[in-house]
């Protein structure tokens, strides 16, 4: 075959180790920009990065010669060095060690998009623990409610 096609969104979710509270409104389109950037630098497609001061969401299209475990690698080890080289926080940050990733037809990317770009609001409504639950619930993941992301509720 002389080419290779492909469409693959997915959606990662992960959070700031024990789901602390740490990005800052100051500091968090820079963070954001740079995980958009770490993840185009492994060969996908950033569409967009958002979140709140516990976790993010990045929207890409995944390029098939990259897992989706190296290119989550790359974005947490990197933006985390990012925070901390910065000095942005008093304290040391790190990510929670799992993430969540779900995939998704092309003719939801628009309204994903319109999720990840409101989630200021979004989240006034809803918790973290409990829309992530519900995004497990939904792609019919099966998880142990007392371990999300391996750190105990």
């Amino acid at each position: 075959m002389a080419n290779t096609y492909h469409k693959i969104y997915l959606q990662a979710v992960f959070a700031v180790k024990y789901r602390q509270a740490l990005i800052r409104p100051e500091w968090k389109k820079d963070l954001f920009a740079v995980i958009g950037n770490l993840i185009n630098e492994t060969g996908c497609q950033t569409i967009g990065v958002n979140g709140v001061e516990d976790h993010v969401h990045c929207l890409f299209s995944l390029k098939p010669v990259v897992s989706v475990s190296e290119v989550m690698q790359i974005a947490k080890g990197k933006s985390s060095k990012f925070i901390n080289e910065s000095g942005l926080l008093d304290t040391r940050f790190e990510w929670q060690s799992g993430y969540g990733i779900f995939s998704y037809h092309e003719s939801a990317i628009p309204n994903l998009k319109k999720y990840l770009d409101n989630q200021e609001e979004h989240h006034k409504k809803q918790k973290f623990l409990a829309e992530y639950q519900k995004l497990l619930k939904k792609f019919k993941v099966e998880y142990d409610p007392v371990y999300i992301f391996t750190e105990p509720v």
